[in-house]
């Protein structure tokens, strides 16, 4: 089977994939003909595809996150590689493929990833800053495990959520080795609970984003973390207005830096400054990362990243 990473334009192939995404779409041709617009995945990347000629009997065989076998050709469509489906059907026992070995994973086990974020909880020494990020991590419950920490930009995949806060802490404990004028226990309390939230934000299965709930729409992980962090305050007896209740609530609240980013306030404290910069660097070396392990051999240069302004990242070779 040809994985999505070692497809080139004008390859043909047979193969299983997950439907990542599927919905059901019209031409602009009179009359309008329905037709597939899809993501297929496997654990090695993803592409998007359409399926041209579908029949009425077809519409309501497939759906999100099923397994399909597909036979396609690989195109180039406005210089980005996009399948074209000639074929597809749903996949059945018999064909002896599981959802598991098509899903992206963290390259550290779940498990590891939890011990790790709940023993560094365990460690802070300050009383009432471990108390409000065990509350908060107590909320999530055990999908910190599995969730991922974006729908499309960074670490969007099974415990990635879990695998970024992890990256970001070992950053952390560095910059606090050589700037010791940190508040260690702050800037560790503010990397544990600064995407907390997203495992509301997000409606996600399998690592896999659907849609962000209700919650995320209106309100979003930032505003909800913080919140989080008021009603910890309270169960644990914390004033709501001490210094370390909002020195923590400016760590989750100014993470992102700018407004546009979706931060109510920009960071003013040292412990601030360094989050931001933590959580900028982990996540735009990952989405260089992830673009260029899903780069086929013999190519240079990734597709365009959102993410990175938009730039194309370069695979030196020496």
């Amino acid at each position: 089977m040809t994985l999505i990473r070692e497809m080139s334009s004008g390859s043909e192939f047979v193969g299983f994939y997950l439907l990542r995404e599927f919905e059901v779409k019209q031409t602009n041709g009179t009359p309008a003909k329905d037709y597939f617009d899809i993501v297929l995945c496997d654990a090695s990347g993803q592409l998007p595809a359409k399926y041209w000629d579908v029949s009425p009997a077809e519409k309501s065989l497939f759906a999100p996150m099923g397994l399909v076998k597909v036979q396609g050709v690989v195109q180039l469509y406005r210089e980005k590689l996009q399948i074209k489906i000639n074929r597809i059907r749903l996949a059945v026992d018999q064909d002896g493929v599981a959802i598991a070995d098509f899903i992206k994973s963290a390259p550290i086990a779940a498990v590891d990833l939890v011990r790790t974020i709940e023993r560094t909880a365990s460690e802070i020494s300050d009383m009432e800053l471990r108390g409000l990020v065990e509350y908060c991590l107590s909320k999530v419950g055990d999908k910190l495990s599995h969730y991922p920490a974006a729908k499309t930009h960074h670490h969007n995949y099974y415990s990635g959520l879990a695998y970024h806060t992890v990256r970001m802490l070992e950053i952390g404990e560095f910059i606090c080795r050589q700037r010791p004028f940190l508040n260690a226990d702050l800037l560790r309390a503010g990397i544990l609970l600064h995407d907390i939230a997203k495992t509301e934000e997000l409606t996600a299965s399998l690592g896999i984003v659907s849609e962000y709930s209700l919650q995320g729409r209106l309100i979003g992980h930032i505003a909800l973390a913080s919140t989080w962090v008021t009603e910890a305050a309270l169960k644990l007896g914390i004033p709501a207005d001490s210094p370390k209740v909002v020195a923590l609530q400016h760590l989750i609240l100014s993470h992102h830096n700018l407004g546009e980013w979706g931060s109510p306030v920009q960071p003013q404290t040292a412990e601030a400054i360094a989050l931001h910069f933590i959580d900028s660097l982990d996540a735009k070396l990952q989405m260089a990362e992830d673009a260029l392990s899903a780069l086929p051999e013999g190519e240079s240069w990734t597709p365009m990243i959102r993410g990175l302004e938009n730039k194309a990242i370069y695979r030196t070779s020496f």
